[in-house]
């Protein structure tokens, strides 16, 4: 085995949003989320109370979500190799699992107001559901700008609940106001919560993938094993791992079987150029090792097509 490694190493730290704004959507969900608050309260309304709760819950999803943004731009150093580019997907995990327990509240009030539908002020819920919406609509654009990694998407979740939150009050407030039914505040609710529900625990599962080192969804692993395999002077390849190192940046490690040891720099050269350009994969780790004879070799995951036994 040749002790040689082939590195290729490419750190993007742009992000799809700035940190102002982050901080422009969480001073508007915020000031809003007191308003709403207000209103919820005096007009005894949940679809507007709890939307006020998202609010809130919005306005901690986006300071976290800014941290994180800030905390991925960290340049390496001895104690992270990788920088702290993991820290968007820890910010998307926490604003998954915060979602998860607002649902739970959220579904507890409505069950309650099932049992017991309670006066609501429907004139009130209309006019602050209107403003909410366009509100929330303001935000979503702002978060919806850029590229969305998974940091960006954790944020917009509770923005997109609560845009969908608005639109409920809304159709609450009407339905009350025009026919009295009660039962439409709740109800509404319920069906916001598992709307919500779905669209967080898709998001958990991604955060998860990544923190699990799985292949990048993005990937086909089998097709960037064969096509290293087909470079020439490659007579294999195998241990190939794909990993994520933040939500939108992929890393590769892989043993190449060489048919002479003199050919390294040709391939790696070549290989380089077919991830980066082919698969946009720009952190590379290749190592070369010398073909060896069947009897003595281990499992080679991708041979070349034109290897003769």
């Amino acid at each position: 085995m040749s002790a040689h490694h082939g590195h290729s190493h490419a750190h993007d730290h742009d992000h799809a949003l700035s940190r102002p704004a982050f901080v422009t959507a969480l001073l508007i969900t915020l000031g809003y989320a007191v308003i709403e608050l207000v209103a919820g309260l005096a007009s005894g309304s949940l679809a507007l109370t709890s939307d006020a709760g998202h609010m809130f819950s919005d306005a901690l999803s986006l300071a976290l979500a800014a941290a994180a943004a800030w905390l991925a731009r960290r340049p390496p150093g001895i104690k992270h190799s990788y920088g702290l580019a993991r820290a968007e997907v820890i910010g998307a995990t926490l604003n998954g699992l915060l979602m998860l327990g607002i649902i739970i509240v959220l579904v507890v009030e409505a069950v309650e107001r099932l049992l017991s539908p309670q006066e609501v002020n429907a004139a009130v819920v209309v006019g602050v559901a209107a403003i909410g919406l366009l509100v929330n609509a303001g935000v979503a654009y702002i978060l919806s700008r850029g590229e969305h990694d998974l940091n960006v998407r954790g944020a917009l979740i509770h923005v997109l609940g609560d845009l969908v939150s608005s639109v409920a009050a809304l159709i609450s407030g009407a339905v009350i106001y025009a026919t009295g039914w009660l039962l439409i505040d709740p109800i509404l609710s319920l069906v916001i919560a598992m709307l919500i529900l779905l669209t967080t625990l898709r998001l958990l599962r991604d955060t998860l993938h990544v923190l699990m080192e799985g292949v990048p969804a993005a990937v086909d692993f089998a097709e960037i094993g064969g096509a290293l395999a087909a470079v020439s002077g490659v007579a294999g390849v195998h241990d190939l791992h794909i990993w994520s190192i933040g939500s939108q940046r992929a890393a590769l490690s892989a043993h190449v079987d060489l048919e002479r040891l003199d050919d390294w720099p040709a391939v790696l050269a070549a290989a380089q150029t077919l991830l980066r350009d082919r698969f946009g994969i720009s952190h590379v780790t290749l190592q070369p090792e010398i073909a060896r004879l069947p009897q003595q070799a281990t499992i080679t995951v991708w041979p070349r097509r034109d290897a003769r036994p």
